[in-house]
């Protein structure tokens, strides 16, 4: 079962809903008068900066890792991730009884590092800029044979993060819009096979970065983009490219994708934490600030939004919102 084949169905989100039941967090599903009031819409954000570990990303990991056989939870298990994939599978590990190995940038937030670490997990360093973490990965599979578990090409990752949708459309019941986070497209492959089948008549819009737009060219001209290292502040959303199974995924069930600037991400971070005290990460902006900052039409709609994370260095958002220029 830690081999990656095929594509991924409803059916199968909707089996990771039952396996993560009473493991993963329900999370709420918050509203805002000035918001709604601010969009002229009724929008429902949903909370998985609430989620265990601070992101969605607790859900794919849970669930492909407890999917895996006795014998290769034995072996380890292996992953590449700036943070929150890493915090996810460390924890996911711990309670399933395997140990962790991850590969993480140098630069990656120092609250995911420690975070990562608290958890249990051995981390492997290296330099973004000189090193690409798939090779890394496949020097220490080589080495002691861990089972890799990617951080969104995975099918099992995939349908455990579609249950943030499947969650939010049972909650709200059918929406005109649904605004997901991108980065390699498995919280947005996922989310979108949970709108087809419970909301079959609303949009599924995925929402990146402008300083790392792979996802969108590649939506665009049906031909894989990649990006390299963009400075983006979002760093959940700085993976080069869509995946193997992501890419024909959101080719299929996506109707658009849109980008969002790096200032149009903390102006939305600031008024999650001011006006609905929610602490929200820049990556874990992404879908609302599609919205909020005027980048799609979002009047008279019921919209949905994955908040997909919470875990920012406090003193780096402080500085980000100092940064702000007057409105």
């Amino acid at each position: 079962m830690g081999e990656i084949s095929g594509s991924v169905t409803y059916e199968e989100v909707a089996a990771a809903s039952r396996r993560l039941q009473g493991v993963a967090s329900r999370t709420p599903v918050m509203t805002s008068r000035a918001l709604d009031d601010q969009l002229g819409a009724e929008v429902f954000l949903k909370c998985e900066s609430l989620q265990r570990t601070g992101t969605f990303k607790f859900r794919g990991a849970y669930h492909a890792i407890s999917r895996l056989s006795p014998a290769e939870r034995r072996r380890g298990v292996l992953t590449y991730s700036s943070g929150n994939h890493a915090q996810a599978i460390a924890l996911a590990s711990r309670l399933l009884g395997a140990a962790a190995t991850i590969v993480m940038p140098r630069d990656a937030p120092a609250a995911k590092r420690r975070a990562t670490e608290g958890y249990g997990a051995r981390i492997v360093p290296y330099d973004r800029a000189t090193e690409k973490r798939e090779e890394i990965a496949r020097r220490l599979q080589a080495e002691t044979d861990p089972v890799l578990i990617p951080p969104f090409d995975h099918p099992d990752v995939i349908a455990g993060q579609g249950t943030a949708a499947k969650e939010l459309l049972e909650d709200t019941g059918p929406l005109d819009l649904l605004l997901v986070p991108c980065g390699g497209g498995g919280l947005l492959s996922g989310c979108a096979l949970a709108m087809r089948r419970l909301s079959p008549g609303g949009r599924v819009v995925g929402v990146e970065p402008e300083l790392a737009d792979d996802a969108t060219r590649s939506f665009r001209t049906g031909t894989l983009q990649t990006v390299f290292n963009p400075r983006t502040i979002a760093d959940g959303a700085r993976t080069a490219s869509l995946g193997a199974l992501t890419f024909p995924l959101v080719r299929q069930h996506v109707d658009d994708m849109v980008t969002v600037s790096d200032e149009d991400l903390v102006r939305t971070m600031r008024f999650l934490w001011e006006r609905m005290k929610l602490v929200v990460e820049p990556t874990g902006a992404l879908g609302l600030a599609a919205a909020y900052r005027g980048k799609l039409a979002a009047a008279g709609k019921r919209v949905g939004v994955i908040l997909s994370g919470a875990n920012v260095d406090l003193l780096a958002a402080l500085e980000l919102f100092r940064g702000l220029p007057a409105e």
